[in-house]
């Protein structure tokens, strides 16, 4: 028997929750990607979820596993956007009210839509006060269950049914991507991953200013960082969870890093050649992917992109900051 946090089975009771809830969304095909990185690329879009973002999967899950105590009480989290939001549509759609903590400088698009699912939006420093003592004294002061935004085990389930439902679509990959912050969506799915196909290799990507997950499985203890300065918002954890880091530790083959000029170089591959808006978090594996940071040629390869909660004023400025540079290396080429 496993002593990790979970398991296989409880993914697939996520998925049955989920079912006719949570969007099934698309796996992509480019064969502009393929040639640009060597391999058959498989794009799981995620960020074509319920609030944009893979994070409804394991928010909802969570949700719906609450006793009659729990929903009358009502539900806290803390979250930088996309969990934020997760959880206040899960609760809206089961009755609940919902308590979020978020950063004063999430995007105003993401701090906006939460309120718009009806939550109470706490704001907080991010540089000089800590989300989690907060959360916690607010839930302990109201009577709020606080739901985190993924070391938690019905969370790490819920995001794991993104790859299951990759796999069940696509078949056996050589090799799976996964953008990382805290661990909760790279834990559900290397789970599957390994259930599923064992000879998959898992790969977890976190941007090169944060790279506490790469620091911790090489040290064999969680590392905590400074809260990284970096423009992919969701993956600004200072350290991995007590929960999924064991799961990263047991499952993952590697973790590899990306630059946020490779985040928005390839945030402007995936509008130009795709079509699709995705966040820099929601761009890791694919830029990892895009920049050599993972061996793949040859293979078939199924790359996450997790979400697509931008401001369209900052995805145009970013995009724009780039676009010199990557006229000038078009003329060398």
């Amino acid at each position: 028997m496993s002593c990790l946090a979970i398991d296989y089975d409880d993914v697939v009771a996520a998925h049955r929750r989920l079912a006719g809830i949570a969007h099934h969304t698309p796996v992509l095909r480019s064969a502009t990607a393929d040639a640009r990185s060597g391999a058959a690329l498989y794009f799981k879009a995620e960020h074509l979820q319920r609030v944009g973002a893979f994070k409804f999967r394991g928010g909802y899950n969570a949700l719906s596993q609450f006793d009659h105590g729990q929903k009358a009480s009502g539900v806290i989290a803390f979250s930088s956007g996309n969990h934020a939001q997760a959880i206040a549509l899960s609760a809206r759609l089961h009755g609940i009210r919902a308590v979020i903590v978020m950063p004063e400088d999430a995007p105003a698009i993401k701090i906006a839509a939460t309120r718009g699912y009806g939550a109470e939006v706490v704001l907080y420093d991010r540089y000089t006060q800590d989300r989690e003592t907060l959360g916690r004294e607010l839930a302990e002061a109201e009577g709020l269950t606080l739901i985190p935004p993924f070391d938690h085990p019905h969370v790490m389930a819920g995001q794991g049914t993104a790859a299951k439902e990759l796999f069940d679509d696509v078949g056996e990959l050589d090799t799976l991507i996964v953008p990382l912050g805290g661990g909760g969506l790279l834990s559900g799915c290397a789970t599957v991953a390994r259930a599923r196909y064992p000879r998959c290799r898992i790969i977890g990507v976190e941007p090169e200013a944060g790279n506490d997950a790469q620091r911790s499985l090489a040290s064999g203890e969680i590392v905590t960082i400074a809260t990284p300065r970096t423009i992919a918002d969701g993956a600004q954890t200072q350290a991995l969870g007590c929960l999924t880091f064991p799961v990263l530790q047991q499952c993952v083959d590697e973790i590899v890093t990306v630059t946020d000029a490779e985040l928005v170089e390839t945030m402007s591959f995936l509008a130009g050649r795709m079509k699709q808006l995705v966040e820099p978090t929601g761009c890791l594996a694919a830029a990892a992917a895009f920049s050599g940071r993972v061996g793949i040629k040859g293979q078939r390869v199924g790359i996450m992109l997790s979400g697509g909660n931008v401001d369209l004023q900052r995805f145009a400025e970013l995009i724009s900051a780039a676009a010199p540079q990557a006229t000038t290396r078009a003329d060398r080429a």
